[in-house]
């Protein structure tokens, strides 16, 4: 693999570094929505580009999982953070696993945003051909926004999700991108790994559920957490913004707060929010 930059900006000047991955259908502006609310005196976010998207849409590059996360620890180098934390949505969370095993000395917490597993997410022919065709169909691109958020959301959401995906994306990068996210298990490499990780689902999210986080993520990950938030989807930034802040910089937080690693998350259960549970926790 050769060195490569990725495309990057940087919000806040915290002594905690976050590094945030975008997923399949987006660049960096995935987290536009949040990006206004963040806390910038506690964090300082690197939003990157992966290969093939945004300022990085015509890199060349395997478009895998693994090399994206080659490219993280590259630009985590080039910024000058020894240590950091690292958040994912979708497709980023899987490259943000891939660092447990490339980085681990060098993570401080993990958040995976609907993560998809370390083992890859096997899919039945019909919904591999829907996939896999996305790449040049934005029909089927809007099918799976829809279907991901729970059929639910306005026309014109979908509508501007689709073009947003396809003005952002490289088609063969795109497609290249699903072979190694759905179809990579390298679960048995970062399976035992105890850097704190965290995963947020949404309740409307059919496809990475909270029930698949307790087959995968929470059985592979000894210091794991699961947040479910009840009135997102697949696209937690967008559907419920602030909600996804707190409950992400409450689990990025309680590490510089003293907190021991056995504790839940600060998730406001108590106001309705949605459930937090720990690994050691009946599910």
């Amino acid at each position: 693999m050769t060195s490569f930059v990725l495309p990057h900006e940087v919000h806040g000047d915290g002594a905690h570094k976050v590094i945030a991955v975008h997923g399949w259908f987006a660049d960096r502006s995935a987290y536009a929505a949040v990006v206004p609310d963040l806390d910038r005196a506690a964090f300082q976010y690197a939003l990157v580009d992966l290969r093939g998207y945004g300022e990085a849409r015509d890199a060349v590059g395997a478009y895998t999982t693994a090399e994206a996360a080659a490219d993280v620890v590259e630009l985590a180098d080039r910024l000058g953070w020894e240590r950091f934390s690292v958040v994912g949505h979708s497709m980023g969370a899987a490259v943000a696993q891939r660092l447990l095993a490339l980085a681990p000395d060098r993570l401080r917490r993990l958040v995976g945003i609907s993560p998809v597993p370390a083992s890859g997410l096997p899919l039945p022919a019909d919904q591999w051909e829907l996939f896999s065709d996305a790449a040049h169909k934005p029909g089927n691109r809007r099918t799976i926004i829809d279907f991901t958020t729970g059929g639910r959301l306005p026309a014109a959401w979908l509508d501007r999700m689709v073009t947003r995906s396809l003005e952002l994306s490289d088609a063969k990068a795109f497609r290249a991108y699903l072979d190694s996210w759905a179809g990579d298990d390298f679960h048995t490499e970062v399976e035992g790994a105890t850097v704190p990780a965290l995963a947020v689902t949404g309740a409307l999210d059919p496809a990475l559920s909270a029930g698949l986080m307790r087959e995968t993520w929470m059985c592979w990950y000894p210091d794991a957490e699961l947040f479910e938030l009840p009135g997102a989807g697949h696209y937690a930034m967008d559907e419920s913004p602030l909600d996804l802040i707190r409950v992400v910089e409450a689990f990025l937080r309680s590490q510089d707060t003293g907190r021991g690693s056995g504790e839940n998350v600060d998730t406001g259960r108590d106001e309705g929010v949605g459930a937090s549970e720990r690994e050691d926790e009946p599910a």
